[in-house]
């Protein structure tokens, strides 16, 4: 399955951003997808899943309450809905499809381009 994430920018802190992530070639309903962040000189890290369904979601405790996981299996995208940004949410942004529900990076099997999304103070 290809991936393609767009929805980053620049924003001011307290601001809000919407990512999406447009799945083609292989039947979307087919994976669990993910989203991902890695800040420069970081490793890339977990930040929300949800199942093929969309009954299943699962958030780091860093951005529950704020972030939304959602999916339009109609139209084969991912959603990333970024409320009351902090700085600390400054990275890229990659989408990602799997078969198993998981918070490994290593354990997906497709991964978008990723987008950036920066948060000024």
């Amino acid at each position: 399955v290809q991936l393609q994430a767009s929805g980053g920018g620049l924003v001011q802190a307290g601001g809000s951003l919407r990512l999406s992530c447009a799945a083609s070639g292989r039947t979307f309903t087919n994976y669990n997808m993910g989203w991902f962040r890695q800040a420069p000189g970081k490793e890339r890290e977990f930040v929300a899943q949800i199942n093929r369904s969309g009954g299943y979601r699962d958030y780091v405790d860093d951005v529950k309450g704020r972030f939304t996981i959602s999916r339009d299996n109609a139209e084969n995208t991912l959603y990333l809905q970024m409320n009351s940004l902090k700085p600390g949410d400054t990275a890229i942004y990659y989408c990602a499809a799997g078969v198993y529900i998981n918070r490994s990076p290593a354990r997906w099997d497709y991964w978008g381009q990723g987008t950036q999304v920066t948060v000024s103070s």
